[in-house]
């Protein structure tokens, strides 16, 4: 699944798609991903580690 390919939990998996537009599709209750697609948004820096949400509080 996705979240092994990025070495990441599934958890972290549905913050990216929330917070940073992760390319993803929803298909009924599930979640679909390209690969493709995927690698690009990460080498284009939607994975960084700097744009991740400050934590509330």
């Amino acid at each position: 699944d996705i979240a092994a390919h990025l070495g990441v939990t599934k958890d972290t998996v549905y913050t990216w798609i929330a917070e940073k537009a992760m390319p993803a599709h929803k298909v009924g209750r599930l979640w679909k991903f390209q690969a493709s697609e995927i690698d690009d948004w990460v080498r284009r820096g939607g994975a960084a580690a700097d744009s991740e949400p400050s934590p509330p509080g």
